[in-house]
């Protein structure tokens, strides 16, 4: 018997893969006391475009690598739900912004 698990988590989004108004992914700090950056599976257009629209005043900090991609580093004061599995590959999906 296979059991799947996933909790939703609240986390600070640190920055973004693609283009800024609509991006890709996000890297969002998961954790309680903003543990590491990790990627998160790539964004529904709909969420997409309205986490471009929170975005585009953000300052960008510059470039950085998280789990080995490139994305841009801002400094926004976005949260984001995330439906954080728990497995072998655990994946990170964005649900909505808060």
């Amino acid at each position: 018997m296979k059991v799947r698990h996933a909790d939703t988590v609240d986390a600070l989004v640190l920055g973004f893969t693609g283009p800024r108004l609509r991006p890709h992914h996000l890297v969002p700090a998961v954790g309680d006391e903003g543990g590491p950056a990790r990627v998160s599976a790539r964004l529904e257009p709909v969420l997409a475009a309205r986490v471009g629209e929170a975005l585009s005043g953000a300052a960008v900090v510059g470039e950085r690598r998280a789990e080995g991609e490139p994305y841009t580093r801002v400094e926004a004061d976005l949260v984001v739900e995330m439906l954080a599995g728990s497995g072998r590959h655990g994946t990170f999906i964005v649900i909505r912004m808060r």
